[in-house]
């Protein structure tokens, strides 16, 4: 490959990298405190339109064979990530974080982007690891809580099991087929040989733990719960989407091996049934999100299963459904001394004291739920569909029943802001502007993807 060839193919790694020490820069040349927002923000909405132009020009090759590849679909996966993550900016900067945030947010990212392109199991550690691993900082840096630093500590320990379990799972597929590419790991799925079916086995349940599949959940609602809004937003959908999407090109074309069907049968429907089930019971609004998070895994490893043709369209456009409604969700609650206890009654009567926060939060709400004409009805229904045509119509119908409590659990969120009084003292704030800026984007992309979802699909 050209050097132009190779600049083009990481132009979106390469524009992140250079955002992270342009900010590093910053901090180190300045006197005084400089708020990392523009410089952020241009970063990744320039990653952003490399990813999308690339995506459009149809751009493939392999600058370092054996190790980083991109193709169209990789490039689409980069572009929902880097424009999920505009959101996520213009929360941080709504609670005035400070550069730190905007470099660990960035390395994260490159992360994602070097997870998604990665064609070695050691570049796919590499990937997971950075993407993980600023996420543990993000926790107990910005929010100032006891709470905080446990939710860490055992985010780090969980995280580094699934490190230990991945790398397990990497050694025995050397050990199987005497190689550490993508495509020996597909040979391994294809093999019926017990130490290739071991291995598949760990780097899979490596995946699930990252993505808080059941039984591989504990650490996600302390997280989410002891973290910021932007970091919990940013957990909650652009790290999930990174990691599932980057186990549909870890499977390939010939995807899921005759060893994992069952697996990824049982656990993607325990997690539907049991993080709406749990959902249910939570007072907390992030730890609801959260148990919520677990159980939208679950509809997308489910679609591992699907017919490869269609398989990452449907995950993809899930992937945009679900992290959009989920930050408009995220961007609209209310702040203030009393919402930092995080209590849904915080909620209640929500209606009366904001309405325009009340409706997007319902629209997020019922869009999560899969209630037409809401594009969450889209997502779902391609991801049902996906399933139904591999021939796996029991499974869909099952899927389909566990959604069905996901509709009382958000419909549960609209009837305390609607249904109730408001609350005896409540303290909330009125949003800021970057918040409001926030909202305002995300409910015009939720209505654009709900009106046009044909045209996202053709892209993708």
């Amino acid at each position: 490959m050209t050097p132009d060839g190779l600049l083009l193919a990481a132009l979106p790694e390469h524009l992140l990298l250079l955002g992270i020490l342009a900010i590093l820069t910053i901090d180190l040349v300045s006197s005084r405190p400089r708020d990392p927002f523009m410089p952020a923000l241009i970063t990744v909405l320039a990653a952003g339109a490399a990813a999308f132009s690339l995506h459009t020009a149809g751009h493939a090759g392999a600058p370092f064979p054996g190790h980083f590849s991109v193709d169209a679909d990789a490039f689409a996966a980069k572009t929902l990530l880097f424009g999920l993550a505009v959101p996520v900016l213009f929360l941080a900067r709504a609670e005035r974080f400070d550069g730190r945030f905007a470099m660990l947010l960035l390395a994260s990212l490159y992360g994602a982007g070097l997870l998604l392109s990665a064609d070695s199991l050691v570049m796919l550690f590499f990937g997971l690891e950075l993407l993980s691993l600023p996420l543990y900082a993000l926790v107990v840096l910005t929010f100032r809580r006891p709470e905080s630093a446990e939710a860490a500590l055992k985010y780090l320990v969980l995280g580094g099991v699934g490190t230990a379990v991945l790398l397990m799972g990497v050694s025995l597929t050397l050990g199987a087929t005497g190689g550490l590419t993508v495509d020996d790991f597909r040979a391994a799925l294809a093999s019926g040989d017990v130490l290739a079916r071991g291995a598949v086995v760990l780097v899979v349940a490596a995946f699930m733990l990252k993505a808080a599949i059941v039984p591989f959940h504990a650490w996600a609602p302390d997280a989410y719960e002891g973290a910021s809004v932007p970091a919990t937003a940013f957990m909650a959908t652009i790290v999930k989407a990174a990691v599932v999407l980057a186990l549909v090109r870890l499977f390939g074309p010939a995807g899921a091996g005759p060893g994992l069907v069952a697996v990824l049968i049982a656990l993607p429907l325990l997690s539907m049934v049991w993080g709406n089930l749990a959902a249910m019971r939570q007072q907390g609004f992030r730890r609801l999100i959260a148990y919520s998070s677990i159980a939208h895994a679950g509809y997308l490893f489910l679609a591992l299963l699907g017919l490869p043709d269609a398989r990452f369209e449907a995950m993809a456009f899930y992937v945009l459904v679900y992290g959009l409604t989920t930050l408009l969700a995220l961007a609209c609650l209310p702040s203030g001394e009393d919402w930092l206890r995080d209590r849904l009654n915080s909620l209640k009567g929500l209606y009366h004291r904001d309405p325009r926060a009340a409706i997007l939060i319902a629209v997020a709400m019922l869009s999560l739920a899969g209630i037409p004409p809401f594009p969450g009805f889209v997502a779902k229904f391609l991801i049902f569909r996906t399933v139904m045509d591999a021939g796996l119509v029991a499974v869909a119908v099952i899927g389909l029943i566990a959604s069905y409590l996901g509709i009382y659990l958000y419909l549960r969120v609209i009837q305390y802001m609607f249904m109730n009084p408001a609350a005896s003292h409540p303290r909330t704030e009125p949003a800021s502007g970057h918040a409001a800026a926030a909202a305002l984007l995300l409910v015009a992309a939720v209505v654009l993807v709900g009106v046009f979802p044909g045209v996202v699909l053709g892209w993708l």
